[in-house]
């Protein structure tokens, strides 16, 4: 039997790629950065199988490209926004996922974003080596302390409740915000109170984001919403850039509506809104939720699993478009 053509649109970590060559002929994007649409157009005419990044936008145009025989994307990712999923079902080709794998690791960089932001980390490390650092002061450098405040999650999906189970240490009150209410015994056990989002920004003094990005979730938080939140509170997104309006959230940081941001997705990445950048009180990070040597193999792993079994006649084992097996 041929094996089947499969392009990979970047370099992933070595186990899943192994997994490939050895069902499939594999070529892997090697462009520096996020592959151009004209370029990726190129690559994936004549394939079986993509396996695509969330930075790859993977629509009508390049799965016509692809051609009739294309079988299965692969994303490697939770998120699937980036793919045309109604396209690929008329189509007949399925869509895959990597959930669960990402979610503790995710959970643990929300946190460090929020430890650093709150206590001035980055701040404090560039003060220290452009040698500021004169000796102790009572007055230098005075952040926030987490302990005993209260944390308002908004999305209460896997990420959103393993960042709520890590507050039980520092004893901080949990409200939370979603589209369904969380079992009774979910919220017991993660001592969670079910609010609107009115009430979680007003209340609470650091907001995490853990949404998809819908229709509904675009801009969830712009000026009106920044306007409710504490004047001390601070914002963190590790979810999708889009759900935050960065324009308005330069408004409030540099008007201190909110003592400060944390984020690691953008709504235009790779590009970031200028302003950003000039800011003392936002710490910026490349989109690391999951970027650990172990969830980023397990990823590709999962990726390269779906990826096979999808070509070889199986159903994967994290089909987004389970519509598409009536086909």
């Amino acid at each position: 039997m041929k094996k089947p053509k499969v392009f990979v649109t970047a370099q992933i970590p070595d186990e899943g790629l192994k997994m490939i060559s050895q069902h499939c002929e594999m070529q892997i994007g090697n462009y520096d950065g996020v592959l151009p649409k004209d370029v990726l157009i190129d690559k994936v005419k004549g394939v079986d199988g993509i396996l695509c990044l969330l930075a790859d936008v993977i629509d009508k145009d390049v799965m016509e490209a692809a051609g009739k025989q294309l079988k299965v994307i692969a994303n490697y990712a939770v998120g699937y926004n980036n793919i045309d999923i109604e396209e690929a079902t008329k189509r007949g080709i399925m869509v895959t996922n990597t959930p669960g794998v990402l979610t503790e690791t995710t959970a643990d960089l929300a946190w460090a974003l929020m430890m650093s932001i709150a206590r001035r980390i980055v701040e404090s490390d560039k003060f220290v080596r452009e040698g500021k650092f004169n000796g102790w002061q009572p007055m230098l450098m005075l952040g926030t302390d987490i302990y005993g405040a209260t944390l308002g999650v908004v999305g209460f999906g896997r990420i959103g409740q393993a960042v709520a189970r890590r507050a039980s240490g520092f004893n901080m009150r949990v409200l939370y915000y979603s589209r369904k209410r969380a079992p009774e015994d979910v919220e017991k056990q993660l001592n969670a109170s079910f609010v609107d989002l009115s009430t979680l920004l007003r209340e609470s003094d650091f907001v995490t984001l853990h949404l998809p990005l819908t229709k509904e979730t675009y801009h969830l938080i712009g000026e009106e919403e920044l306007r409710m939140m504490k004047k001390e509170a601070y914002l963190i997104n590790t979810a999708r850039g889009p759900v935050i309006d960065e324009k308005a959230l330069v408004k409030a940081l540099k008007n201190k509506w909110i003592r400060g941001a944390a984020l690691d997705v953008f709504e235009k990445e790779p590009q970031i809104e200028p302003e950003l950048l000039e800011l003392d009180n936002v710490i910026l990070t490349p989109h690391i939720g999951s970027a650990s040597y172990t969830t980023r193999t397990k990823m590709s792993v999962m990726a390269a699993e779906n990826l096979v079994k999808a070509l070889y006649g199986e159903i994967p084992p994290n089909l987004v478009n389970t519509e598409v097996l009536k086909k």
